[in-house]
């Protein structure tokens, strides 16, 4: 069934509904728009009500904006696929399984894609990114420009490439996390990782990849201001150019330099 060019509000205005093509629309004030809803196609179409996709299966979205009022829009969503969306909305991707996300722009991304789970995510920039990606598993980044703090907390088989990281204690207590040709900004990388593993990336921040085990760096190099480095961590690692300051690595731990 096709919908065009209709505004919606209030509390539930398309509940559960079923094999919707939606263009051209809006959902305005009010809350759960779509809730508890299956295949659903949404081409140009602008959200501003409250928890607007919750319960959700099979959703794809193209050319969407959901503006800033539309709070924790996207939740408990399975096979979700979003391609060209502006998301000005705050607490956005919660409980999100089989996900396709290509060329967003999160403007609040602060606790986004908590318990995310088996997913692709490419050209991705995320503003305000505080708490992202806590406890998210199996998921695959590339092309993302990240600014925030705390992001990747308890995450768990997770692989990027060519990222921009600029955010502070990334990775804590992070499991199966490999990062490739990307740049990390941030003091206190890392710590109490378990199985991270960082291939030719630039690492700048203070005290980074301390408390880390099987802690594994391949062509890696590192600011000057990346001091104190390896503190506590069992640690094998390759290194381009010179670290300002090592403190204490586990016994075993293997550190080369090349130029």
């Amino acid at each position: 069934m096709l919908i065009s060019d209709k505004s919606f509000s209030g509390e539930r205005p398309l509940y559960a509904s079923r094999d919707l093509q939606l263009s051209r629309i809006t959902i305005g004030e009010g809350e759960s728009g779509l809730k508890e809803s299956r295949r659903i196609e949404a081409l140009d179409c602008r959200f501003e009500g409250m928890y607007v996709l919750w319960e959700c299966e099979d959703v794809t979205c193209r050319n969407c904006h959901f503006a800033a009022s539309d709070r924790a829009p996207l939740w408990y969503v399975r096979n979700l696929r979003m391609y060209d969306c502006l998301i000005d909305a705050p607490k956005v991707f919660r409980e999100i399984d089989n996900l396709t996300l290509e060329r967003l722009t999160l403007t609040d991304a602060a606790e986004a894609f908590w318990y995310c789970r088996d997913g692709e995510i490419s050209d991705l920039r995320m503003e305000q990114a505080t708490y992202a990606f806590m406890h998210s598993r199996d998921l695959s980044i590339s092309q993302v420009w990240l600014m925030g703090k705390y992001v990747f907390q308890y995450a768990r088989n997770i692989e990027i490439h060519h990222a921009i990281l600029d955010t502070k204690d990334a990775f804590w207590n992070s499991e199966n996390v490999t990062v490739y040709d990307s740049n990390i900004r941030g003091e206190y990388l890392g710590w109490y990782s378990k199985n991270l593993r960082l291939v030719r990336c630039r690492i700048s921040g203070t005290q980074p990849l301390c408390y880390s085990e099987n802690l594994v760096l391949e062509d890696c190099s590192f600011a000057p201001d990346a001091d104190r480095a390896f503190e506590k961590s069992s640690v094998r690692a390759t290194i381009r150019g010179a670290v300002t300051s090592i403190v204490a690595p586990l016994p075993g731990s293997d550190i080369s330099y090349i130029s």
